[in-house]
């Protein structure tokens, strides 16, 4: 399903959530949705799931807005951090409810993925840990088969091979039933070889949006004497720099043969390093 966001703006009284941010997602991949606290991120998604509407500008599915859409609600299905549930119901019940509501639910993976995390059917939402509120989030999110699939920060209070094991169980799902997942974590460097595509959030604004293989491919950190690396720098985008005795370290968009041929030491930048960077500057990338 494509999805057109078109100058989607947001504000909160006197600040700006989002603020006339346009891109396109026009194929099925695997997206990572990053940013810091406050950029802007869970306000994205909950106008994509039409839980709320946006002050101007527009996010169309399809050519379709999603707000009031059953059409397309059906085939969103968004799983927060927390408060996915009523806490009166039982677990039982919470996938129950799910299965009526999404049209390709997949009952059988439901079942396996709560006895993968030691759910019991009976239990009620408000006696589970937070990790284990966080494996039912999961659970319905797999189990939805939605064509749009969203996670933000989905995994808090599971530990870390609980973590992998939903991971695992994503990316086999995906490559059995290829979908959108956008999916929006702190824990970047978990995950980011998962990503096909990354967008970054900076204050309600884009500052990136790639492919994750060329951003590896062509985001560099090189290290050297000041004017070497400044020679090196000379019409390229350059991401931050740092000086110390003599020396100089900047991160780039680049390539690692020409750092190379200028005598430079060359290591790659990490999404999340690179996230942060990013996040950093005044202006965008």
């Amino acid at each position: 399903m494509k999805i057109e966001v078109k100058n989607l703006t947001k504000k909160y009284k006197d600040n700006y959530a989002l603020n006339n941010v346009s891109f396109t997602l026009n194929e099925t991949k695997i997206y990572g949705l990053l940013g810091r606290n406050g950029a802007g991120k869970t306000t994205f998604m909950d106008i994509l799931s039409g839980q709320i509407l946006a002050n101007s500008g527009e996010i169309l599915i399809d050519g379709e807005n999603p707000f009031d859409n059953q059409r397309l609600t059906e085939s969103i299905c968004l799983i927060k951090e927390g408060h996915n549930f009523k806490k009166d119901l039982k677990v039982k019940n919470v996938l129950k409810i799910y299965s009526f509501f999404y049209p390709n639910w997949d009952q059988e993976l439901a079942e396996a993925l709560i006895k993968e995390y030691n759910l019991h059917p009976e239990s009620k939402v408000k006696t589970l840990s937070k990790g284990m509120e966080s494996a039912l989030g999961i659970t319905v999110g797999l189990a939805s088969k939605a064509p749009i699939t969203v996670f933000d920060e989905p995994y808090i209070g599971l530990d870390a091979p609980s973590r992998k094991k939903f991971y695992e169980i994503m990316l086999e799902e995906y490559q059995e039933t290829r979908r959108t997942i956008i999916f929006s974590t702190h824990l970047i460097d978990e995950v980011s070889l998962m990503f096909e595509e990354v967008l970054i959030l900076r204050e309600g604004s884009l500052v990136l949006q790639e492919e994750s293989e060329i951003l590896r491919d062509n985001t560099i950190a090189v290290s050297g004497k000041i004017e070497d690396v400044e020679d090196f720098l000379i019409g390229k985008e350059v991401i931050q720099k740092k000086q110390l005795a003599g020396m100089m370290t900047a991160y780039v968009y680049g390539k690692v043969e020409e750092a190379k041929m200028h005598g430079l030491a060359v290591e790659g930048v990490p999404i999340q390093e690179l996230m942060i960077y990013l996040t950093e500057r005044k202006k965008g990338a």
